[in-house]
């Protein structure tokens, strides 16, 4: 009789939790994004020019004027958008199947830096298979009136969501977004294989236990690491359990991908190119693509403006894959910048799960209708930066790119971190295995993620 009234207790807790994250993470607010016409906008290694009538315009309210603008980057305004909208966004999500070992069907309030993480692992997947030049033909479809319309429809969802906790109601009747129908287009041989990776990529972040990349599987991997399901993740423990994720994925698509994290800011020249040269499935012999992520810090308690410069060169670079971090108590994936201000999409927004196993599942919410900016000096300290090399040769040019911009940047203080020549076995470090039998991670990793684990800022 003890254990149902507690089941009972438990139960409405976990509604009027559900109606609680409903009311604080669902609401769009209507806020305007400015950007400065005399200022260069940069996204992920990519330059573009505002040059419009007046000061400042927001950019949520631009809509398309013509169906075939021009292909110039400087000077078109819609050429963002679609670049931006472009990039693949994931966000709090609900109603998803329930996480292992725990009662939890959402992320909301805990899992903003596994979604920044799997942002930034989405824009190396999307370098890797569709190139930097690619975007989503249905990116300028997605207009202000999708602001508008989610906006309604969270009035609507939070209203029956509460209804749903006071009758027991499992599924609350919401009325659904209208759907815009299919656009009909005539697609060529390369934008119908576009297509498909770009669904592929988004189902491998899908929110059930098989997704590749999915929070269920990211959890597992965190485990190894001492964390759990409804515990706050940082940037440095997000980014092994990211490389330990790509190690353990079967897909034979992702068998040509590798992920390096950089080891107390050291990126080892010869360990990266190891792993790009270790087999590529089956056995067969070919070198794979590297992503490349280092965690650091740019201050202590608050971040060192001096490393401004730095991280504005880094998000130019057309190999950077963007930058897990935030302010303090939330996780953004900044993808860019204007001025002093970071370009980013926010994690911080509950939509509902969607099946990524079924034809044809709806694209919408896995796109940002339009960006963000922070300011730099809000930034926290603590974040990871990622890198996309697709050969051997271009992580070869990428280090001593980057090694000139840390240089440069330095002002006689030591460099963010570094790339040095041989192993780390070669400087008396443990160096991690490729290929591990026993357990995830090494004794050595599990050290280094524990000390992360109480850096990291704390995450609302």
């Amino acid at each position: 009789m003890e254990a149902t009234g507690t089941d009972e207790v438990e139960k409405i807790k976990s509604k009027f939790m559900s109606a609680w994250h409903n009311m604080k993470y669902s609401w769009v607010l209507k806020t305007k994004t400015y950007f400065s016409r005399n200022s260069p906008v940069f996204l992920l290694g990519k330059c573009y020019h505002f040059k419009t009538e007046g000061e400042y315009r927001a950019l949520h309210s631009w809509h398309s004027s013509s169906a075939g603008g021009s292909t110039e980057i400087s000077g078109n305004v819609e050429e963002f958008r679609k670049d931006f909208i472009s990039r693949i966004w994931l966000t709090y999500r609900e109603e998803f199947p329930q996480i292992k070992g725990s009662a939890l069907t959402t992320d909301c309030g805990w899992g903003c830096t596994l979604r920044t993480g799997q942002m930034l692992l989405a824009q190396g997947l999307m370098l890797h298979f569709l190139g930097r030049a690619w975007v989503w033909p249905e990116a300028l479809d997605m207009d202000s009136s999708d602001s508008e319309s989610w906006t309604s429809s969270t009035v609507r969802k939070l209203t029956a969501s509460f209804e749903a906790s006071l009758t027991a109601e499992r599924d609350p009747k919401i009325l659904a977004r209208p759907q815009r129908g299919p656009t009909p287009r005539d697609w060529d041989v390369t934008e119908m294989r576009n297509e498909v990776y770009h669904r592929k990529i988004i189902s491998w972040f899908g929110d059930s236990p098989l997704a590749a990349f999915g929070l269920h599987q990211l959890i597992e991997y965190g485990k190894k690491s001492g964390k759990m399901a409804g515990d706050w993740y940082g940037p440095a423990v997000v980014a092994h359990i990211l490389r330990k994720a790509v190690e353990e994925a079967r897909d034979p698509e992702l068998q040509g991908v590798t992920v390096y994290v950089a080891q107390d800011c050291t990126v080892y020249s010869s360990d990266v190119i190891d792993r790009q040269c270790s087999l590529v499935g089956s056995g067969t012999a070919g070198t794979k693509a590297v992503i490349i992520l280092v965690p650091v810090r740019l201050g202590g308690e608050r971040t060192n403006t001096d490393y401004l410069e730095f991280v504005k060169g880094i998000l130019s670079l057309e190999y950077c894959v963007g930058i897990i971090g935030g302010k303090p108590r939330q996780s953004y994936y900044f993808a860019g910048f204007q001025d002093d201000s970071l370009i980013y999409m926010d994690p911080h927004y509950c939509q509902s799960f969607v099946d990524v196993s079924i034809k044809d599942f709806p694209l919408e919410s896995f796109h940002c209708p339009s960006p963000k900016k922070m300011s730099f000096k809000k930034m926290d300290p603590s974040c990871t930066i990622g890198f996309y090399c697709r050969t051997v040769q271009d992580f070869e040019k990428a280090s001593e790119e980057i090694t000139k911009m840390l240089k440069s940047s330095s002002k006689e203080k030591y460099p963010l971190f570094t790339f040095v020549k041989g192993h780390s076995r070669d400087y008396d470090f443990a160096s991690s295995p490729l290929h591990e039998e026993n357990d995830l991670f090494s004794e050595d990793e599990k050290k280094r993620l524990k000390r992360f684990s109480t850096e990291e800022f704390v995450l609302l």
